[in-house]
């Protein structure tokens, strides 16, 4: 099992965790992963981590497909490849409906049909053999609407790409994960439980092998994030999950559609995430946090003493994992994963 480090997104201001980068790049880390959601960037701060190290890739976790054109995407994914010396893991997602429509001031739309266009697209301008050209039910290159001046031309990009840089989803729900396991060549869940990985996740992946023809979990790199919090009171350490939880869970996404709080049901917490969703949409954020349970934050989380962690690890050695992307705050608890799993 490979190792990388998610930094996640800024706060009111930027401040990248230098210290921890650095220390991951010389310990072996695979990647570094970042963030975005209607603040900070998560591809500025890679360019500057990669003029920083050495050897650690650099990992978009992820950038929202709303916010950019497909070849916007490639055109600033090409050049940080470049410039870092092949490092970009190119990770992409589609965010939810509140920030695509009320952030980006884009249609949600069709989740399934835009996500096969732009990688379709994304692979195009990669491998470089033909002009772009793509006519589909969400984006025509070159356009040719109503409005359009008919001056458009099929062009190629003028940087060359590398044409088998990675391709990573962000999925949840059972058909999103399929086509990431058909048309990607990594997956990155969030609020991932191993313990519940077949009866959640297995039919979905099998079915996206399948159906791109002979796929198997070798051509794939499965990378959740999880949060590690290392400490000997356990009751406190698990505490430091539960606002995480009730944020995703209560907060993110409207009543009628949040992908967090659909996961917590699937994963047999059905009557906590309504409790949890009731309080939060009520702004009773203090008892949404209170509400969220203790196996919740286990089945999702590394917490504890360092003995705990270490026996709970092997839930995730024995998972299909192959690259755990670890949200920290400390130097010794990414030396203690790092003695543990490299």
């Amino acid at each position: 099992m490979r190792l990388g480090l998610n930094i996640g997104y800024s706060g009111r201001r930027i401040d990248l965790p230098l210290d921890l980068i650095l220390e991951a790049d010389r310990l072996g880390y695979y990647a570094v992963w970042t963030s975005e959601a209607y603040g900070s960037d998560c591809i500025t701060p890679l360019a500057w981590i990669g003029a920083l190290t050495k050897n650690i890739k650099l990992g978009s976790g992820i950038m929202q497909m709303p916010a950019r054109s497909p070849a916007m995407t490639a055109m600033t994914a090409m050049t940080l490849d470049q410039l870092s010396g092949g490092r970009v893991l190119l990770g992409l997602g589609l965010s939810g409906p509140q920030v695509v429509e009320g952030w980006h001031g884009r249609p949600y739309g069709k989740p399934l049909a835009k996500t096969r266009e732009y990688v379709a697209i994304l692979r195009q301008i990669l491998e470089r053999e033909a002009p772009l050209k793509h006519q589909g039910a969400h984006y025509q290159i070159p356009y040719a609407g109503d409005d359009a001046t008919g001056l458009g031309l099929p062009l190629k990009s003028i940087i060359h790409g590398r044409a088998d840089m990675p391709i990573y989803l962000a999925s949840i729900g059972p058909k999103n994960v399929a086509l990431t396991a058909e048309i990607a060549d990594g997956w990155l869940p969030m609020l991932f439980s191993p313990a519940h990985y077949q009866a959640t996740y297995g039919a979905a992946l099998e079915a996206g092998f399948a159906k791109a023809g002979g796929k198997s979990r070798g051509d794939f790199d499965i990378a959740p994030s999880v949060t590690v919090v290392i400490d000997d009171d356990l009751a406190l350490a698990r505490n430091q999950i539960k606002p995480m939880l009730a944020l995703y869970i209560g907060g993110m996404g409207a009543k009628s559609r949040n992908f967090y709080y659909d996961l917590a049901c699937r994963y047999g917490f059905e009557a906590a995430a309504d409790t949890i969703q009731g309080h939060y949409l009520q702004g009773r954020k203090g008892e949404a946090i209170m509400a969220a349970p203790d196996a919740l934050v286990d089945a999702v989380a590394l917490v504890g003493s360092k003995a705990r962690i270490r026996d709970r690890l092997q839930i995730w050695r024995d998972s299909p994992i192959t690259s755990l992307n670890v949200s920290l705050s400390s130097l010794d608890a990414l030396r203690f994963l790092a003695e543990e799993l490299l």
